[in-house]
């Protein structure tokens, strides 16, 4: 829940900050201080977003993984437990597994945004085109993490890890 807060705030201000981050609406000496927070709301939303892949991936999924030992209580092992039952199957096979794959997406995008805007800094504001790209991307990267969340959330309702 932590990260999950963090980086929501991050998008939020690097979305913000990538949205307003013109010529036309800051001066000169404005650009150096919105570039500031532009590239702190980026990089901690790279930086949330790579310690809640590799959390999950390497903390949480194992324990999701577990095999059960034989006559063990299945509800104690999640996916055991979705795959056992035919109407919960689908939890597994397509939520989890792009909770597994998909969710990697989120980071390297979001790196990606951070990296550019820290390679053009002060001249992103003048470039239109690359800094609406740059939105697309860091949007992407948001995107795909919610939808991980929220496969997580779901699966986690139809099998909790106890």
């Amino acid at each position: 829940m932590i990260l999950g807060a963090l980086f929501l705030v991050a998008f939020t201000g690097g979305l913000a900050g990538l949205w307003s981050f013109r010529a036309d609406l800051v001066t000169t000496a404005g650009i150096q201080e919105r570039l500031r927070r532009l590239m702190a709301g980026t990089w901690i939303m790279a930086l949330v977003a790579w310690l809640t892949v590799l959390t999950g991936t390497y903390i949480v999924y194992p324990w999701y993984r577990a095999k059960p030992p034989e006559g063990a209580d299945l509800s104690l092992y999640p996916r055991a437990y979705l795959l056992s039952r035919p109407e919960l199957r689908l939890w597994h096979t397509f939520g989890m597994e792009w909770k597994e794959h998909i969710a990697w997406v989120a980071p390297i995008l979001a790196t990606a945004v951070a990296y550019l805007v820290a390679r053009y800094g002060p001249h992103l504001a003048h470039e239109d085109r690359i800094r609406r790209a740059l939105i697309v991307l860091f949007t992407l990267a948001f995107a795909t993490a919610a939808v991980a969340g929220l496969f997580g959330a779901l699966i986690t309702k139809a099998a909790p890890i106890r």
